[in-house]
């Protein structure tokens, strides 16, 4: 070995071993709903809590349930994440995007206030990157939702101006409008989207100064938001608010601007807020329409290594397909366009990227636990997907460094969480409203009677894959002739008596569950990863195994057979991917290990 080489390996190696590992804690999804908040141009401070007599600032339980994610109760999941996080002694902490919910400034606000009161008195430093819902469009657009509630269990609109919502019971607030990049950067800067005097490093894909020549002053200026644009397409000018940051000496934090806001109609006028697509379908566009950011991870990339550091990289967006080799069987299922397909990224999205030398990277968006590897020559990248504290099954990651090549993934699960239920009086309200409406699909009331806020999540994604997830993305005829079935109707359908018998098959063991009782499964599994096999009876299991290997033997040509089969191998698949609980990575072997 060159001796320079080893004398600059020797060095980087006893930096690490003389100092503790580096830990990151990763908070993605927050979704944060300001409950006790407050407007600024308006002196309405929400309905008034029987249980506790403070106002509060909620939104219906019937619109939660037929969301992907809460909005009231992770206001409490994610105080208890950052206690957790203060009593572990962790300093630092990442959160790639969704970290409000659409970027309304009372929300921002409340925000800021939390981050500001946990870095004062525990010493936590806030990295943030933005998701689609923070900012919902690049600019300020006025907005407001139809699903607060009323003080008499009815729905309240909350909205920016009047005219723009269906709810006659309304409050006009300013405060309600969606922030636009401008407003996001001006509440938060302090956390991540500006340089602190403390930061070793930081800079901006505009920032064309090296590490060696770095400067605090320097780093501030182009901070700006006026230096932080970039042409999405030809006349259309939008925000960037990616940066890289050195937090600790060693460690470089890439936190990526995954955005890409498209303008709809190329002939508006280029600051309509209104004429720009969502950028919720996340890397797919960076590919068309934000290529500078790979040119920029390449250039952040092997400066990281010509000086020593060590790169994690965070965004919203996933790099790499969370499907653990499910989608096709998806696709054949349902269809081109069901199970948020279109969120799916390119494989040239993780190719573009490993290339450009990534190697670690968290992301959001999803609401669920992963984990995927991409190998590509000598090149290779990790994608580890966070899953949210406001959805089944509520968690943070922390990553601890222990060298730059020995790195260790631990979820924490949010099992128990302090005055989760605190809001349970009113949905009462909620729920009587709602019983004089016959139009109405009322909720489940049974999920008021959660005790912990792990069971009120699993009840929520119940009550989600009833309402909204069975009846938008499965076939109707194929449901209705499949849910009554019991796990013993669905071995007969193709193995007769004597024939399991011969294999040792018990049919009548299977009797206890459906396959509506199965698609739920599926569910914990595509969000949970392994960490659903908690939430599911071991004997189960087992016979989901029986099952799915006794259909993929199967030759039958008959099309609702065939469907069954395609099920139970995205059951499979999704149940069996990368370990995504408690893992070591090992950058020089490419490989990860399940501790």
């Amino acid at each position: 070995m060159n001796k320079g080489i080893f004398s600059f390996l020797l060095l980087i190696f006893s930096l690490f071993s003389a100092q503790k590992p580096v830990q990151i804690a990763f908070l993605s999804d927050v979704h944060f709903q300001d409950l006790y908040g407050s407007f600024s141009d308006n002196d309405f401070k929400g309905i008034i809590n029987p249980k506790t007599g403070k106002p509060t600032i909620l939104r219906t339980m019937d619109s939660q349930l037929h969301s992907t994610r809460i909005f009231n109760e992770n206001y409490f999941a994610f105080l208890k994440a950052l206690d957790d996080i203060a009593a572990k002694g962790i300093k630092i902490v990442a959160m790639p995007g969704d970290f409000s919910d659409d970027g309304q400034a009372y929300n921002l606000r409340g925000l800021h206030k939390i981050l500001e009161k946990y870095h004062k008195k525990y010493g936590i430093d806030f990295y943030l990157t933005t998701g689609n819902h923070d900012p919902v469009g690049p600019f300020r657009q006025d907005a407001g939702k139809d699903d607060f509630l009323g003080q008499d269990g009815n729905p309240l609109g909350i909205y920016s101006k009047e005219n723009i919502g269906k709810i006659k019971n309304k409050i006009i607030t300013k405060d309600i409008a969606e922030s636009g990049y401008l407003e996001i950067l001006d509440e938060l800067k302090d956390f991540g989207f500006y340089p602190k005097k403390e930061n070793l490093f930081w800079s901006t894909p505009f920032d064309s100064n090296s590490f060696k020549n770095y400067s605090y002053e320097k780093a501030l200026q182009n901070a700006d938001y006026s230096r932080r644009m970039y042409e999405v397409v030809k006349g259309f000018s939008v925000p960037d608010l990616s940066y890289v940051v050195e937090p600790v000496k060693g460690v470089w934090m890439i936190a990526i601007d995954g955005n890409t806001y498209i303008p709809k109609n190329i002939n508006e006028n280029p600051n309509n807020a209104s004429n720009y697509k969502g950028a919720s379908i996340g890397y797919n566009n960076v590919l068309t329409n934000k290529k500078h950011l790979i040119e920029w991870v390449k250039k952040i990339t092997q400066e990281a290594k010509i000086n020593g550091k060590t790169i994690i990289a965070f965004t919203h967006y996933p790099m790499i397909d969370f499907n653990d080799g499910a989608t096709q069987e998806i696709k054949n299922v349902l269809g081109e366009k069901k199970w948020q397909m279109e969120r799916v990224p390119e494989e040239e999205v993780a190719k573009a990227f490993a290339e450009a030398g990534l190697q670690i990277h968290f992301a959001g968006h999803m609401h669920i636990n992963d984990t995927g590897i991409r190998k590509f020559g000598d090149k290779m990248l990790l994608n580890v997907q966070v899953p949210s504290l406001a959805a089944y099954l509520p968690a943070y990651k922390v990553l601890t460094i222990k060298s730059p090549n020995k790195m260790e993934v631990q979820t924490e699960v949010l099992n128990d969480v302090p005055n989760f239920d605190e809001l349970f009086s009113l949905y009462e309200k909620e729920y009587e409203a709602l019983k004089k409406d016959q139009n109405k699909i009322l909720w489940n009331k049974d999920i008021l009677k959660s005790k912990t806020y792990h069971d009120f999540m699993l009840f929520h994604l119940k009550e989600l894959v009833r309402l909204r997830m069975i009846p938008d993305d499965w076939p109707k005829s194929f449901v209705e002739e499949a849910k009554a079935l019991t796990g013993k109707d669905l071995l007969l359908l193709i193995q007769n008596e004597n024939q399991l018998k011969q294999k040792g098959i018990n049919s009548d063991n299977f009797k206890i569950w459906t396959f509506e009782d199965l698609l739920l499964d599926v569910y914990k599994f595509q969000s949970a990863d392994e960490l659903a096999k908690r939430d599911i009876p071991k004997e189960r299991l087992q016979q989901y195994q029986i099952l799915e290997k006794i259909f993929d033997e199967n030759q039958s040509k008959d099309p609702f057979i065939i469907k069954l089969k395609y099920v139970f191998k995205i059951l499979s698949l999704l149940s069996n991917g990368d370990p995504a609980d408690h893992f070591e990575i090992d950058l020089k072997r490419h490989s990860i290990k399940r501790l």
